[in-house]
C-alpha cells in the first residue's frame, strides 16, 4: 500500500483594495429647464497619487481644505487624457475650457468622507457664456481660469459631451471613492 500527500498553498486574496476612482455628474440647464444630464469617470493623474501618497507617508503639506477646484475641458482639438504623465503645466491632449462667467474656476466644496467616498455638499456651478461643446472636467489646486500652474489631480470626458449655448448652466458634483 503507498502512502499520498498533498499541500495546497493559496495565495490570500484582497477583499478590501484601495482603488480610487473619481465620478463626474452633470446636469446642464437652459432657461431654468434641466436639458440634459452627463456623467464622466475618471482615473486619478501619477502627480495626485504622489501627492496623496507624499502627504500621508512623507509629510508633506496638505493641499489647504478649500483650494480644489474644477475646470472644464474644451472639446475643440481634443484627443485624449494621458493620466499617466497629463499636469496642469503640460497636457498635450486637450485644452481648458474658459467660457463661462466666474472669474475663477470654482471651488469643488468637499464635505468630510464617509463611507469610503467624498464628495462635494452643493453642485460646482459653470455660467456658460460661448457657444462649446463641454468634453470634460478636471481637478486642480489653482482657482486662476486658464492656468498653467498647480496640482491636476485628475480630468474625465462625458459620455456623451454636452454642446452649451450662453445662457447654459452647468451643475456639477464629483464624487471620489475607494
Amino acid at each position: 500500500m503507498e502512502d499520498l500527500a498533498a499541500h495546497v498553498t493559496r495565495k490570500r486574496l484582497i477583499n478590501d483594495p484601495l482603488t480610487l476612482r473619481g465620478h463626474w455628474i452633470s446636469e446642464v440647464w437652459r432657461k431654468g429647464k434641466l436639458i440634459s444630464t452627463h456623467e464622466a469617470h475618471n482615473d486619478i493623474c501619477v502627480g495626485g497619487k504622489n501627492q496623496l501618497l507624499n502627504t500621508f507617508f512623507n509629510a508633506f503639506l496638505q493641499v489647504t481644505p478649500g483650494s480644489w477646484c474644477a475646470g472644464l475641458v474644451d472639446a475643440n482639438g481634443f484627443t485624449g487624457y494621458n493620466v499617466a504623465t497629463d499636469t496642469m503645466a503640460s497636457h498635450p491632449g486637450w485644452v481648458e475650457f474658459t467660457g463661462y462667467s466666474q472669474t475663477v474656476r470654482p471651488a469643488w466644496g468637499q464635505a468630510s468622507a464617509a463611507s469610503a467616498s467624498i464628495s462635494n455638499a452643493s453642485p460646482i456651478v459653470f455660467d456658460i457664456t460661448t457657444t462649446a461643446t463641454v468634453q470634460g472636467l478636471f481637478i486642480t489646486t489653482v482657482n486662476t481660469k486658464g492656468s498653467t500652474a498647480g496640482l491636476l489631480w485628475s480630468a474625465a470626458s462625458y459620455t456623451n459631451p454636452p454642446a452649451c449655448v450662453p445662457g447654459d448652466e452647468i451643475r456639477s458634483t464629483y464624487g471620489l471613492s475607494c
